[in-house]
């Protein structure tokens, strides 16, 4: 499981992808949110801005990325 910290109070959900290294550009993150690919807790998430907050957990290709303050 990789751990994001935030920075800031949110992070969007395509700087995540990119930020975990589970994508290589914000052109992949956008194309695997499109093609409905990547879970926000438990729920498929078709938004590449969807603010993600403390307590966060993103599934893509059997990764998990936990958002933490």
């Amino acid at each position: 499981m990789e751990i994001i910290k935030l920075r800031d109070d949110y992070i969007k959900l395509g700087q995540a992808l990119k930020a975990a290294n589970v994508v290589e550009s914000g052109v992949m993150a956008k194309f695997a949110i499109q093609d409905g690919l990547v879970q926000v807790n438990g729920r498929i998430e078709l938004q590449r801005g969807k603010k993600l907050y403390d307590g966060d957990l993103v599934t893509f290709e059997n990764e998990t990325i936990k958002i933490e303050k």
